[in-house]
């Protein structure tokens, strides 16, 4: 393995080829990287100089994963766009006095009930939410904070084991599809939450930190389906959007209560009658392509920016394009066996269509929820741009209207 002539920063995770393939182009573009993940690196060989193979939500095995890569390289810095990998990465940042964030902050932004804890006491515009281990707290719970309801994995993401209750009776099955996500959810957090169900649009506010300062950047505006769970179909970015004025404040306010301090930040909210409210904090650039919206429609290139503050550097948030970008995820019609999928058109015949990107296989099994969840449901997406909302929103349902998904129960 080669070995580098100057610092180089160390990527933990998010290697996903399809979702996260651009973050580790673009920070490979600015900085000479390193990676630590679970299986040595396939696509990916190319950008990196060095690597150590590690369980990414370990912190013991990614600190020792990253002292042995700083036995061979001088470190500039730690950085992961992986849910699950931002404790690990935060203990080594902490063990090789890297630019980072404490670990406690990456605990209170992984466990949603210290989130909701440290909001109220911040006064952040939250949801009501209990922690619990049994139906019956559950229960409980659900008929204090008065129905409808959320339950939720207390440390989980992906929206898995997320799911709404409107009645006293649905809590039983409500109950045994939450514990199920629990029973794989992260080790920062335990138990089920029993929210106050905030209604209203659901956004993202995508900001960025360093030194304790944040900005907000960009709103992304989310399709969300398949109730009663939570499934997000669909984002729309605008350099222009004017939510940005009116929930930008509430954003900053929420990643200042977690005690982040470094960064790129996923600021979930929902745009209540009472006004903005914080559903979580995810302290790394948003997941389904949402950084490459950020990217198509105000050029600030989020990974980059991520790289330079893991890196001590500052960052350039001088926007340098203007517009909409929009992504739609595929679901199938049915669970089963996937038999056809097929878009009639192509980016040849339409420059709007940036991307097409295919999940499954004809022959694969898909599997919507309750069954499934965004690994076994998605078929694929697409991601058109234009110059307003309504344009890509008309764009992206002409493509549907030639898109043909069979399955097969």
């Amino acid at each position: 393995m080669s070995r580098s002539t100057r610092p180089v920063l160390i990527v933990v995770g998010g290697t996903d080829p399809v979702f996260r393939r651009y973050c580790v182009e673009q920070a490979a573009a600015a900085h000479p990287l390193l990676l630590i993940d679970a299986k040595p690196p396939t696509w990916s060989q190319c950008l990196i100089v060095d690597y150590e193979v590690a369980d990414i939500r370990d912190p013991a095995a990614v600190t020792a994963a990253g002292l042995a890569l700083a036995e061979r390289h001088s470190i500039a810095g730690a950085v992961t766009w992986d849910e699950y990998a931002l404790v690990p990465t935060a203990t080594l940042a902490d063990r090789l006095g890297l630019p980072g964030n404490t670990v406690a902050s990456m605990n209170a932004c992984r466990d949603k009930a210290t989130s909701r804890r440290l909001f109220a006491e911040h006064g952040v515009p939250s949801a009501v939410s209990t922690r619990v281990d049994t139906l019956a707290q559950a229960t409980t719970a659900a008929q204090l904070t008065g129905f409808p309801v959320v339950l939720k994995p207390s440390s989980h993401a992906g929206s898995i084991g997320v799911i709404r209750v409107d009645r006293p009776e649905e809590l039983p099955d409500a109950w045994e599809f939450a514990g199920a996500g629990a029973s794989e959810q992260g080790p920062e957090g335990s138990g089920v939450l029993v929210e106050e169900y905030l209604d209203g649009p659901e956004i993202s506010v995508e900001c960025v930190t360093q030194h304790g300062r944040s900005t907000a950047v960009t709103v992304t505006r989310k399709e969300v389906a398949f109730a009663p769970y939570f499934e997000e179909v669909g984002h729309t970015v605008s350099s222009d959007d004017p939510l940005l004025i009116e929930a930008a404040p509430v954003a900053v306010e929420a990643v200042r209560a977690l005690g982040i301090a470094n960064g790129v930040q996923h600021v979930e909210m929902r745009l209540t009658a009472s006004g903005p409210r914080i559903i979580e904090v995810n302290a790394r650039i948003g997941g389904d392509l949402i950084g490459k919206l950020v990217r198509l429609t105000t050029g600030l290139d989020l990974p980059r920016i991520a790289a330079d503050i893991a890196c001590g550097n500052a960052p350039d948030l001088v926007p340098t394009a203007h517009g909409t970008a929009a992504i739609q995820v595929l679901y199938p019609p049915a669970s089963g066996t996937l038999t056809a999928r097929h878009l009639r058109t192509g980016p040849d015949q339409n420059p709007w269509l940036h991307q097409v990107a295919w999940l499954r296989e004809v022959g694969d099994q898909v599997a919507l929820p309750p069954e499934g969840d965004v690994d076994s449901a998605r078929i694929g997406l697409f991601i058109v741009t234009a110059d307003s909302p309504s344009t890509a929103q008309k764009r992206l349902a002409s493509l549907t209207e030639g898109l043909t998904l069979a399955v097969a129960p």
